[in-house]
């Protein structure tokens, strides 16, 4: 799976159209497509991804394009007890930047690195969670994570149960926590944010 971002150069959200009709002609599906303000971002099969990178340059001339090629972190059912999976997942996806000082940048790669073997708790919560997937990508100072759930779950019923009876994933995250900061644009306080769909599965349906 892979990430590519187009950044626009002011605070105005970027046009949809283009990106829309890229992902239709290289079999990334229209509903991977996510925005945050000035941001807009498909996610997908990294050889698909790929194929139509190239062309977002040109189509967006002006805008910062980003690629993100293959996360750097991986979690899936292998790491449970029950391994199975679910027959369709929603996928919630989030950015953020590391910060400036690239030592603690590379603690927190380290960190996650190591994390299955040294904070096996942390997978665990994942399990606890029905979390199905969940992906870290890195370009640069920015993150971006996904979470795959199942279809129609809520991640905020879901979340909570990754640290019930598992402060060790409160550990975590605390530590994680100095090493994360927020995009140009965020709230003050603010690390995490959430991109939204541009098309729901609905639309998309409506519109064949």
């Amino acid at each position: 799976m892979a990430v590519v971002e187009v950044i626009g150069p002011g605070k105005a959200p970027v046009a949809t159209e283009s990106l829309l009709k890229l992902c239709r002609k290289y079999q990334v599906p229209t509903t991977a497509v996510y925005r945050w303000q000035n941001h807009l971002i498909a996610y997908g099969k990294a050889a698909n991804i790929q194929a139509f990178q190239k062309n977002l340059a040109a189509v967006y001339a002006g805008d910062e394009v980003k690629y993100y090629p293959a996360p750097f972190y991986k979690f899936d059912r292998h790491y449970c007890a029950d391994k199975t999976t679910a027959n369709q997942w929603d996928n919630i996806i989030l950015t953020a930047n590391l910060v400036k000082d690239p030592k603690q940048q590379q603690e927190y790669l380290n960190h996650h690195a190591t994390q299955f073997q040294k904070w096996p708790e942390v997978a665990q919560g994942f399990c606890n969670a029905s979390f199905q997937q969940l992906l870290v990508f890195r370009q640069g100072r920015q993150l971006m994570l996904v979470i795959s759930i199942p279809h129609g779950a809520s991640l905020d019923e879901l979340n909570p149960k990754t640290s019930l009876n598992n402060p060790r994933v409160d550990d975590w995250n605390a530590l994680m926590k100095q090493y994360q900061t927020g995009l140009p644009g965020t709230k003050p306080g603010e690390v995490w944010v959430f991109l939204k769909p541009v098309l729901t599965k609905q639309q998309v349906s409506v519109k064949r």
